[in-house]
Order: structure tokens, then sequence, then C-alpha cells
């Protein structure tokens, strides 16, 4: 018989036979979006071999070419590549999405975890500081720090990890203070565990899955805010080929050469949605409810 202070989710894990990876396939919104996030990667990996021109090479075709086989996506203003800009901006996509998700939810992690646990007046401090922090919308705290570190797509990404800690501080705030009114977790204080092992082996694996699906969900907004910036001139700077500035570099000649905002504006949406139908996906093989379902 189980232990009154094993954790709920020891009850609810994945069943041996099953894995992960294939409990998100039998999902139809886990499996296309894990095609479109694995496409992204394979392009973001491959795209020395996919890019038939270095997307930095000026007079790779005509100026303004309308898409051909020569040039799939057409040319720019400056006879780049189009589609080789397209695959390398992969790369920053990823960058831009696991660098600024990391900051914000690990900083988000630990001060919630601390917050939730601690109580008293440190949990009072730090969600007061985070609600001071969630008074501001995500773009005001991300242009501050822009104004602060400068303009460039690196700090850009920081800047939008920073911007979205307090929000995940608040989800893991939340859980901790779900978990610790449960049984499981109020027999293992009785029992004498420590904090670190109420810490690491009760609270951290309850809330980890949680994280795991809002961190996959913020990788688009993560995209999406980059996106936003590098079109405002704040981010990515010439002649790096990320989808945002592509877009924002094209405004003036969209009724000339249209391809040029159409296939980066095509490849944010389908990166977004990618990943979006994968948070669905994860969440649902994680959510013992969608399981029973």
């Amino acid at each position: 018989m189980a232990s009154a202070a094993e954790p709920v989710h020891a009850a609810a894990g994945t069943p041996a036979s099953r894995s992960f990876l294939g409990a998100l396939l039998r999902t139809p919104s886990g499996a296309v979006g894990l095609v479109v996030v694995a496409v992204l990667v394979l392009a973001a990996v491959l795209a020395g071999v996919i890019a038939p021109y270095d997307p930095l090479r000026m007079a790779a075709g005509p100026r303004l070419a309308p898409p051909s086989w020569a040039h799939w996506f057409g040319t720019d203003d400056f006879g780049r590549d189009v589609f080789s800009r397209i695959v390398y901006g992969a790369r920053l996509t990823l960058q831009i999405g696991v660098i600024a998700v990391g900051i914000s939810l690990t900083s988000g992690l630990l001060l919630g975890l601390v917050a939730g646990y601690a109580s008293g007046w440190t949990e009072r401090v730090l969600m007061r500081l985070v609600d001071v922090l969630f008074s501001f919308t995500e773009i005001v705290i991300a242009l501050a720090c822009l104004a602060i570190l400068g303009i460039g797509l690196t700090n850009a990404m920081i800047a939008i990890g920073i911007a979205s800690i307090p929000f995940y501080a608040r989800i893991t705030h939340s859980v901790v203070l779900v978990e610790r009114n449960k049984p499981y977790f109020e027999a293992a204080v009785a029992g004498g565990a420590g904090h670190l092992r109420l810490i690491f082996r009760h609270l951290l694996p309850n809330v980890v899955p949680t994280l795991i699906v809002v961190g996959t969900l913020g990788v688009s907004t993560a995209v999406l805010a980059a996106a936003g910036l590098s079109f405002l001139g704040l981010g990515a700077q010439p002649p790096q080929p990320e989808w945002g500035f592509m877009l924002s570099s094209s405004r003036d000649l969209i009724s000339r050469a249209p391809w040029m905002m159409i296939f980066p504006g095509v490849a944010i949406a389908i990166t977004v949605l990618g990943f979006n139908l994968l948070g669905d996906g994860v969440r649902e093989v994680l959510d013992p409810r969608q399981r029973q379902r």
C-alpha cells in the first residue's frame, strides 16, 4: 500500500507501457503541434543544408524578384533570397523561445516556490513585488528593460524573459498553495520531513507539469513579442534574418513585393500555432482529468 505521504503525481503518472511521446502523438493537437515544431527544429539545425543561398548574401538574384524556381520565396530589395532568410530565421526563433522562456520560467519558479512554501512575511513581500510588476503589461516592462539594456535581439530576449517573470511566479505560487493543503503534504509535514524533501520531493514534482504546459505555450508568446519588438526596430538589427525585422523592412514595399511580407508573416503564424497546439497536447497528456475522458 502506498504511503499517505506519497505525492499525488505518482498516482497520476503515465503508465510504463505508454511513453509520453506516444501519448502526445495520440492527441490530434499534440501530433500536429509536434510535427510543426519538429519541422522548425530541423530547419534550424539543417539551415546550412536546406537554404540554397547565404541569407546575408546581397545580389543573390535580381532585386525584388517574385517567387520562382530559382528563388522560391522571391528576393528582397537587396537581392537576398527570402527563402534562405526564412530558414535561417528559424534558428533565431528557437533561440528567442528557449532563452526568453528559460529566464522567465526559472525565475518565476524560484519566486513562486519560495513564496508559497515560506508563507508569512516572505510570501507577502515577494508576492506584493510580483503584483506591482503584474500591474504593468509585459510590453511596457520589456520596453523599460530595453531602455536600460539597449536595443538588440539578445537584449530583447532578456527583456521579454524578465517581463514574463510575474506570470510564471503567479502560476507557481497558486499551484504550491493548492499542493500545500493536500493530505499527502500535510502527512509529510507530520512525518517530520525536512524543508528540502518537502520542496524537491513533494512540491516541485507537482509544479513542474503545469509549468511545462505553460512554458510550451509561452514560447509562442515570446516569439510574437520578439517579432513585435523587432518590427519596432528595438529587437533584431540588420542584416539579421529575423522574421519580425523582415516584416518591418518590407512595409514600404508591400505593394511592389508582397512576398517579402507574406512569407515571414506566415512563418510567424505557423510557429505560434504549432507551439500552441503542442502546449494543448502536452496539457492533455499531463492532466489526468483529460486522460479520464
